[in-house]
């Protein structure tokens, strides 16, 4: 069940901080005003700048021909439970299919999900690892998916990162956790390289971040302190796109630390097509934000595969008040619900422990209370 807003917010709080917190918001507000003004006072001159670099254009010139391709949006999640005497460890990824086109029977009438749920010692390095289990899920959801679009949740880079991460801290957890990791990272390393690849003609890989800081946008236009999604959305008009354009590199090389030697040809396979990635900013429509979308060269490069790819935006993000496409609305809000399962099982586990044959029921509460204290 979803969490339900507080009535009062700060009934919890002091009065006095209450009070000082509240009295900062003249000064938020004239900030952000200032920036805003900024950019429409300034907004016609850098629709001008992006016409004249042929980074500006309409949808429609993009799209000649409707191809009503089926979708599917792929997130994840993970969350840890963290008690007296150990921690529950839980991960999934999800699956969900887009609004399906009137000329297609759906491929996935139910969500597809993949998941873990386990027990770990307490260790700091453990939420890396959690989470870098669940990108393994979410690529190999997204690799096996039969849709012609596949939306993931975020920057096609984050996977990299995520894992190489957790892959350089594998030690510092229990054993059992580091084999659940190294047991998926193969087929993991596969299904990302198919996804950065994007070589079917019959299918397209898009990450969708809906948090950014990257501005190759912005520099260009010599805007570098605004990020590109929040100046575009102001920018650009219903149906109008901008690039693709190639990503800026990171100011320290990609790379993959402490994979098997056997692995290494793939990591530097994956390492050159991040390197490749394109990216392209859409506003589908008027009331919804301008999304970034990330690319391999291969899609980016072919025009009857972006406008398939631009076309499904246009049939999932058609629901105002949505401002994602809707296949990763719902994934969202299905996987984002696992922290609040989390309490549940902690209770069912302790209620099975105590109606085993032990003499010490209270020492099983004791060991399976909850970290921090509960509201």
């Amino acid at each position: 069940m979803e969490r339900q807003a507080p009535e009062s917010p700060f009934e919890d709080l002091p009065e006095a901080l209450v009070e000082e917190m509240l009295s900062h918001y003249k000064r938020l507000g004239e900030q952000l005003s200032a920036s805003l003004q900024e950019i429409q006072s300034n907004k016609e001159k850098i629709r001008e700048s992006l016409g004249s670099q042929n980074l500006l254009r309409a949808d429609s010139a993009v799209i000649h021909s409707h191809a009503y391709p089926t979708t599917c949006g792929v997130d994840g999640s993970y969350a840890i439970e963290r008690l007296l005497s150990t921690d529950i460890a839980a991960m999934a990824g999800v699956a969900v299919e887009g609004l399906t086109p009137p000329s297609e029977k759906r491929h996935w009438p139910r969500p597809h999900y993949l998941c873990d749920v386990s027990t770990v010692a307490h260790r700091d390095a453990t939420t890396l690892i959690i989470r870098a289990v669940m990108v393994t899920m979410e690529l190999e959801l997204a690799a096996l998916a039969p849709h012609d679009v596949v939306f993931l949740d975020g920057s096609l880079t984050t996977p990299l990162i995520h894992l190489n991460q957790a892959l350089a801290r594998l030690g510092e957890v229990p054993e059992e956790l580091s084999r659940v990791l190294l047991g998926r990272i193969g087929s993991a390393l596969d299904h990302y390289a198919e996804i950065l690849a994007s070589k079917r003609t019959d299918k397209i890989f898009a990450g969708v971040p809906k948090y950014t800081s990257r501005n190759e946008i912005s520099s260009a236009l010599g805007l570098s302190k605004h990020e590109d999604r929040s100046l575009l959305s102001y920018i650009l008009r219903g149906g109008e796109v901008i690039g693709p354009s190639d990503m800026i590199k990171p100011e320290e090389d990609w790379h993959f630390g402490s994979l098997p030697s056997a692995m290494k040809d793939k990591a530097n396979h994956i390492i050159s097509s991040v390197y490749e990635l394109s990216v392209l900013y859409y506003r589908p429509y008027d009331y919804f934000p301008a999304l970034r979308i990330e690319v391999s060269p291969s899609v980016a490069k072919n025009q009857a595969r972006l406008s398939i790819l631009l076309e499904s935006f246009q049939l999932q993000c058609g629901a105002p008040g949505i401002v994602e496409p809707y296949p990763l609305y719902l994934a969202d809000r299905m996987v984002k619900h696992l922290s609040t399962a989390l309490p549940a099982i902690r209770k069912a586990t302790t209620m099975e422990m105590a109606s085993g044959p032990t003499q010490d029921v209270g020492s099983i509460f004791l060991a399976m209370q909850g970290y921090r204290t509960e509201y």
